[in-house]
């Protein structure tokens, strides 16, 4: 112990609990890139590499992680990209577990608990060997909110840097946008709700200005990115957008029940029209990513601006007419090589079997949420104010894809560590943090609430829907290929 530096030491003591949690979880993310050499594939993995090679944003949708896979191209290596993202994972745990302790000085087994459907879920674990945008997208959207979190009153600096964060996340997967509103919502809460309201009070017009530049700072630099790659999007596609494939997601949803016979299509629309009963129709993908699409008779790309104008045409006479009811490879180039993933045993038999028995169903992610939901109600002048930014993130996640395009349990998977995260502020002793003294009554005015930042360093001691899937649709890990029924094409087998 003595060879180990002195403040790993310190680390180490005032966070055991954490670390003993820690190593299982890092043995299991070992053992998944050791049996899924080096990666594993999703539907959408061959459309990101594509994008990544070419360095052409995507049309269907945000191309965010491609450039991720482009900056880490040079080692020509997805072992890099999944060892990075399992990384991103762990270190979203470490987040949970730091601002638990340091800023709100929850009891260490508390943080320890709610950093668990982290670290050992076998879903997360799966999502993060995958060639996909969830974990990169978790990463920058859970440090957002972190940053904001750091400290009672966020500065401007920490608003400009959690608006970059959001933004960058927002050009990984658009979600992200759905989150502005939230943030938003955040910042005026913590700065006028009673307690920082006297504070705003006492300082003034001071006061005021540090509310007014917060937003502004969020919202500039949340949009530096967003404009940005609308730039770059611009210059290959002759669009200032993102995607040209909001009428086409839009149009697969309204597919399900659209009803040509009620409404009054102008002729270039008719084509979009089905014969089929909506009873017997197949599910919303398949009117994207299969041929009983009608967007097939149209000439390609399918991700086209006339397309993807018709598209969004058609689903908004339908939607008017009827009420809307929720329902030889770039991969190989990017390696240098075989982009198989070869499957090694026991180490792959080990982690599939983990994630058979070992995962986090919806109704405990519903729990979790109530359990967030207690504290901001219960709470609501100690942690419920700060709890209420990453409950609500949690809720827009899993809402807002089904809302738009699909559900998908994954979303779910993704959204779990926000609510975590509200969940854990439920148990924090009054929402005092470290460095508060007494009751948690604050000695600084500007703080009535005790809500005081905490000081550096190490602390002490101190439903879900129903029929979710129980599995991310397909094999899982089995084969290392996750199979959503679109847009998929089987690798060779391995070699012998």
């Amino acid at each position: 112990m003595r060879a180990v530096p002195a403040v790993i030491r310190r680390s180490l003591a005032g966070n055991l609990l954490f670390a003993l949690a820690l190593i299982p979880a890092v043995l299991l993310r070992v053992d998944a890139e050791l049996g899924y050499r080096w990666q594993s594939w999703f539907n959408d993995s061959f459309s990101y590499v594509s994008a990544a090679v070419t360095l052409t944003p995507d049309t269907s949708r945000p191309s965010g992680y491609p450039v991720y896979l482009w900056l880490l191209s040079p080692f020509h290596s997805y072992f890099l990209v999944t060892v990075s993202q399992h990384l991103m994972g762990l270190l979203v745990a470490v987040m949970i577990y730091a601002l638990a302790r340091r800023r709100f000085a929850a009891p260490a087994w508390v943080a320890v608990l709610f950093t668990l459907p982290v670290l050992y879920d076998g879903f997360e674990i799966q999502l993060e060997h995958l060639i996909m945008t969830d974990t990169l997208f978790l990463f920058l959207a859970f440090a957002a909110v972190s940053v904001l979190l750091w400290s009672p009153r966020p500065s401007w600096r920490a608003c400009l840097l959690a608006g970059l964060l959001l933004g960058l996340s927002t050009t990984v997967r658009s979600t992200g946008l759905a989150l502005v509103p939230v943030f938003g919502l955040y910042l005026l809460i913590r700065f006028l709700s009673p307690g920082p309201a006297k504070a705003l009070a006492t300082a003034g017009w001071r006061g005021w200005r540090a509310l007014i530049a917060g937003l502004v700072v969020c919202g500039i630099a949340f949009a530096v990115p967003i404009l940005g790659y609308e730039a770059w999007y611009k210059s290959a596609h002759g669009e200032f957008t993102m995607t040209e494939s909001t009428g086409v997601f839009l149009y697969s949803r309204v597919m399900t029940f659209a009803d040509c016979s009620r409404m009054t299509l102008p002729t270039d629309l008719l084509p979009l029209c089905t014969s089929v009963p909506p009873a017997q129709r197949p599910i919303a993908q398949a009117y994207i990513w299969t041929a009983v699409s009608p967007l097939d008779r149209f000439p390609p790309p399918k991700f086209s601006p006339t397309v993807n104008q018709l598209a969004e045409k058609f689903a908004i006479r339908a939607i008017e007419a009827q009420p809307f009811r929720g329902y030889a490879t770039p991969e190989a180039y990017y390696v240098r090589g075989n982009p198989d993933t070869v499957v090694v045993n026991p180490f792959a038999s080990l982690i599939r079997v983990y994630q058979r028995y070992v995962w986090l169903p919806g109704t405990v992610y519903g729990l979790i949420l109530a359990v967030g939901l207690f504290g901001i109600v219960l709470r609501w002048r100690r942690a419920g104010r700060d709890a209420l930014l990453p409950w609500l993130c949690s809720v827009v996640l899993v809402v807002a894809p089904a809302a738009t395009a699909e559900f998908d349990y994954r979303y779910v998977t993704t959204a779990v560590p926000f609510a975590c995260l509200a969940a854990v502020l439920s148990f924090s002793p009054r929402g005092r943090p470290f460095g508060s003294k007494g009751d948690g009554a604050s000695a600084d005015p500007a703080f009535p609430d005790g809500d005081v930042p905490a000081a550096d360093g190490a602390g002490g001691e101190a439903g879900g829907a129903p029929l979710l899937p129980r599995r991310v649709p397909g094999r899982g890990l089995s084969g290392g290929l996750a199979d959503a029924g679109h847009d998929q094409r089987d690798l060779a087998p391995d070699a012998p």
